[in-house]
């Protein structure tokens, strides 16, 4: 006889309702996020979403040059995962998979064994990169061979035609395809543009059927950039800097040659140089740009700052005669100032043209601390000029509050200030224009991605830019320093077809707590021409050359800067100067060793024949 056992009916009443709620979860879950689950997996399965690569912006030179590309090129890809599963399902044995794994080797010319232990170790992964820039008829050949799981993507690869040429100021790119440089950096957003994408219906061999309209994003193209540079005046300073840092056995130098007029900068250079292209070849050191990011103590280029704004306040003239009684000179900051040679007493004109240390600190001393601050940052030193290139660094004017006693003599022989070549060459673009502070620019234009003017660089009237010095005391001073190839510190460095105007600068190099070096030296040269009507400024720097084979300015750097002037006005057909006029009388009587001759312009010679970056 059955009895009724309350407990145990309990126990089966709990599993019952326990089963219908877990049904109804069950139902639940598979009504709602479970089948969103589901759709989205048969999604995956069905469709297939690819990534369109937006093409990289090209970067010209001022007349069309190419100086970097992007080149379309494809990636072979596999899926593992998928492959190991088609040639289960087709019946096919691996043997077979690895025969068509070893004619995929061979169209790549790669080892047909490492591919297949590649497919092996990754089977569950989906994706799985075999080879990279692969040309039209490699992929052809992969494409008829039909291998299930192996598939193409297109790819970009940067490319830069002209190799060295300009390569600290397009910089490189990183193996992710962004800019890591130069203005493959700064300029990234522009350049790189916005990827698109592609969601395509696909069959049970992973290849595409339909594409819906809604489902087809195009990619939005980079910009290109044009720039002020000119490939074939970018060429030769290169050309030239690297002849002197070679010959001299130098540590490093820059360049930089600009437009007075507009501030447009035509080349800017660093040696050693370096190939965009392989930058796993070089340094992180020689890819720095130094000739806006690493400041140093300018010397005696550093001079003409200080005069010309001295000789428009009335401080001194040019024939006003300084009393320099020896070669070395005791100054009331209680500091010895020497030159390296005697002349005897020296005009204002002569101070710059034989670069007397003394002469400069004697004017200093009249201008005193806070006139001869007010004349350097006249020139925007200890300021960044603005260019559109990463890195730049401001320099150094220390306030007057931390002028020290012997500070006066200091910077007035181009101590105690850290500058850039491109401040140097902005400053020397005032003395070249009649007065004014130019904007140093790189960038002329960018265009889309179709060729039209998105950005055009304007240009700024001469008359509304802020003035450093008057066009009388800028006449005044050029004139004077063409006098430095002709009787002055660059006497090696004199064109024969062209007046060039210029500065010469020989600065010890600072090893800090341990004083100036006696041994290490920065020669420089910073100057334009034609002198009646400049076209171009150059800042030359070459730093710690072998002392033994030379170190003045005037001998390092003055011969290759005047070249590079001469090759580039040629190239840019510049007729060839007038004869320079000779100093007034009044002028001419306070000169050191006053010959007329020596300015009687020697026979012309046919410049440097100019290659083209185009041949």
């Amino acid at each position: 006889m059955l009895t009724f056992a309350p407990i145990r009916a309990l126990v089966v009443m709990g599993v019952v309702i326990a089963t219908f709620v877990g049904l109804l979860g069950r139902v639940a879950y598979l009504q709602t996020y479970g089948a969103q689950q589901l759709v989205r997996r048969a999604d995956r399965q069905q469709h297939m979403i690819e990534r369109l690569p937006a093409r990289r912006g090209t970067v010209f030179d001022s007349v069309g040059n190419l100086l970097a590309g992007t080149i379309q090129s494809k990636t072979v890809y596999a899926d593992p995962k998928f492959m190991f599963q088609s040639y289960q399902e087709e019946g096919r044995s691996l043997v077979q998979m690895d025969d068509d794994v070893a004619k995929l080797a061979r169209i790549l010319d790669k080892d047909a064994f490492e591919i297949s232990q590649l497919l092996s170790d990754r089977q569950d992964a989906r994706f799985v990169k075999i080879s990279e820039h692969l040309d039209d008829n490699a992929c052809k050949a992969i494409e008829a061979l039909d291998i299930p799981g192996i598939g193409l993507m297109p790819a970009s690869e940067r490319y830069y035609p002209m190799g060295s040429i300009a390569a600290h100021i397009l910089g490189t790119m990183g193996g992710d395809g962004t800019g890591l440089e130069g203005l493959e950096l700064k300029f990234e957003k522009v350049l790189a543009g916005k990827d698109g994408s592609k969601r395509t219906l696909k069959d049970a061999r992973r290849r595409g059927i339909f594409v819906a309209a809604e489902d087809y994003i195009p990619p939005d193209h980079g910009k290109h950039l044009i720039l002020t540079i000119d490939a074939n005046i970018q060429m030769i300073a290169e050309q030239e800097l690297a002849a002197s840092c070679e010959q001299y056995n130098a540590k490093r130098g820059e360049v930089v040659v600009m437009n007075p007029q507009t501030g447009e900068v035509l080349a800017l250079a660093n040696w050693p140089t370096f190939n965009p292209q392989n930058p796993e070849d070089s340094t992180m050191e020689n890819r720095r740009d130094r000739a806006i990011t690493d400041p140093y103590e300018p010397g005696s280029t550093f001079k003409p700052f200080m005069v010309g704004p001295a000789l428009q306040w009335g401080i001194t003239r040019v024939n006003e005669v300084w009393p320099i009684k020896a070669i070395s000179y005791y100054a009331p900051s209680h500091r010895t100032v020497t030159d390296v040679h005697f002349y005897g007493p020296l005009s204002t004109w002569d101070v710059l043209v034989k670069s007397s240390n003394i002469g400069m600190s004697m004017l200093a001393e009249r201008m005193e601390n806070p006139r001869i601050y007010k004349a350097i940052t006249t020139f925007r030193f200890g300021s960044k000029t603005g260019i559109e290139l990463p890195g730049e660094d401001p320099g150094l004017v220390y306030p007057l509050s931390r002028w020290g006693r012997k500070s006066t003599e200091s910077v007035a022989q181009g101590y105690e200030v850290m500058v850039t070549p491109l401040q140097l060459a902005r400053a020397m673009c005032a003395y070249a224009n009649g007065g004014r502070i130019v904007q140093p620019h790189i960038i002329k234009g960018v265009l889309d991605a179709n060729g039209s003017v998105v950005t055009r660089s304007s240009t700024t009237d001469l008359k509304l830019l802020p003035e450093a010095v008057d066009p009388v005391t800028a006449a005044e001073v050029r004139r004077v320093l063409c006098d430095v190839p002709i009787r002055g510190t660059a006497r090696g460095a004199r064109s024969n077809i062209w007046n060039v105007f210029g500065k010469t600068g020989t600065a010890h190099i600072s090893e800090g707590k341990k004083g100036y070096s006696p041994t290490r030296f920065n020669s420089s040269f910073i100057g334009g021409a034609p002198a009646e009507d400049p076209r171009l400024v150059i800042a030359m720097v070459v730093h710690d050359p072998e002392r033994k084979l030379g170190h003045y300015g005037g001998t390092v750097t003055a011969p290759y800067a005047v070249r590079t002037l001469e090759r580039a006005l040629a190239y840019m057909q510049v007729s060839a100067s007038p004869d320079l006029p000779m100093p007034p009388p009044q002028i001419a009587g306070v000169l050191v060793n006053y010959d007329p001759k020596v300015y009687r312009r020697p026979p012309i010679k046919p410049p440097q024949a100019t290659a083209s970056v185009q041949e």
